[in-house]
């Protein structure tokens, strides 16, 4: 077990470097064109895979640093370069922690590589779990997989909703409802191969942020799978649903997670370390501008009003981070998230980019305000980290359950 330092070491020090300065030297300088554009970037990407960043043995080399701190510090750079284009980049990877974490041996090692494609011919994958009435309330999922035993496939029928990549993927994992009488512990994870019939993407949103990051509907009409598609195979889904009725005739006994939450709890201080990219662009593009925007003969950086504003700022993203880290270094260590440590890290880094990114548009002024400038685009992207993957009201839900061993609703 790697011991708990704030130090990075030589090879993490070179890897954030790199990755820096592809965000520095490519994401940046494209940034406001795919923003305004609203379509995904994959010549950026292409990019990202020529140069080794998107890639599955990447995120392998940066999912197994012994210290947990790999992946969000490639997270807290890719997304200080930009947000939208940066999701666009690891979205992919969502699908994947799907997979990994659910999955046999043979099923990862078949379809991570088919998420991804190669740097000639690039592919993304899609984690589709939300549906336009089950958000947040999991249990609300509509979402069914029916077992066809005469042709070993199963069946999905159903919408998912704000699925990044969703349509455009080139494989979907797919949560659904197996048994409905389980509820949340009736859930299975599916994978939908490239080209199945049945699937299609239905709407595409307009968003208020993260504009390179593509985000639709998903619509599965009779779609036919084979068995080999369910994420750990179905003697292991049996088992866990036999497992589950004896329990509930039991009246009760140990939480089982189900697949979905399985996901987003392993991907959460991941999130977070985004959200502590952006507060930090921001940040940074506010120092700066206050130290060289002069007003009453003086930069505003003199005042007081301002100052104290900077310093806060860089308080609470390195705050942020530190929780970040502890969760992530938490997570590779094996140790239990006994007060949701996970979750706070999410809350209070998505929450931290909210503000920060809101105080950088303020010691702008007018000129924060207008798209000239970076921080109104950091402003707007800000506002999803408190909403995917568990809102910021969700967040204080399971850090207050686990706190307070009650069912707080």
């Amino acid at each position: 077990m790697a011991e708990f330092t704030m130090d990075l070491n030589d090879d993490q020090k070179q890897v954030r470097d790199w990755i820096h300065g592809f965000a520095a030297d490519v994401i940046r300088p494209a940034a406001a064109e795919w923003d305004e554009r609203e379509e995904t970037p994959w010549p950026v990407i292409q990019e990202a895979a020529k140069v080794g960043i998107y890639s599955l043995d990447f995120y392998a080399q940066q999912f197994f640093d012994p210290t947990g701190l790999g992946i969000p510090m490639a997270m807290e750079e890719l997304f200080w370069g930009d947000a939208g284009i940066a999701l666009s980049i690891v979205g992919t990877g969502l699908a994947a922690i799907g997979v990994v974490a659910n999955g046999t041996e043979e099923q990862i090692g078949t379809w991570i590589p088919q998420m991804y494609g190669t740097p000639d011919d690039v592919k993304v994958a899609a984690f589709c779990s939300s549906e336009p009435d089950a958000g947040s309330d999991v249990g609300a999922m509509r979402t069914r997989a029916v077992y066809d035993q005469a042709t070993d496939e199963w069946v999905l029928n159903g919408t998912k909703t704000w699925a990044t990549n969703g349509g455009i993927a080139n494989v979907h994992i797919v949560v659904a409802v197996v048994d409905p009488e389980l509820g949340t512990k009736g859930h299975a994870s599916f994978i939908v191969p490239p080209a199945t019939r049945g699937l299609s993407q239905g709407q595409k949103f307009k968003k208020h942020g993260i504009r390179a990051s593509h985000t639709a509907e998903v619509v599965l009409e009779d779609v036919r799978i084979p068995g080999s598609c369910l994420l750990g195979g179905k003697e292991k889904l049996d088992e866990r649903l036999a497992r589950a009725h004896e329990r509930a005739k039991a009246g009760g006994g140990e939480r089982v997670k189900n697949a979905a939450m399985a996901t987003f709890e392993a991907s959460r201080p991941a999130v977070g370390a985004m959200a502590v990219g952006t507060a930090r662009a921001a940040y940074e593009v506010a120092l700066d501008y206050a130290k060289t925007r002069t007003q009453f003969g003086r930069p505003i950086i003199d005042n007081q009003g301002v100052a104290f504003q900077l310093a806060d700022m860089r308080t609470s993203i390195d705050a942020a981070r530190l929780l970040v880290w502890r969760a992530s270094w938490m997570a590779v260590a094996g140790k239990p998230f006994t007060s949701a440590e996970g979750s706070m890290s999410k809350l209070f880094a998505s929450e931290t980019a909210k503000k920060v990114t809101a105080q950088a548009v303020q010691i702008l002024g007018g000129n924060g305000f207008t798209r000239e400038y970076p921080v109104e685009r950091m402003h707007r992207d800000s506002a999803i980290y408190t909403i995917f993957e568990g809102t910021s009201e969700i967040q204080r839900l399971v850090i207050a359950r686990t706190l307070s061993g009650m069912p707080i609703r």
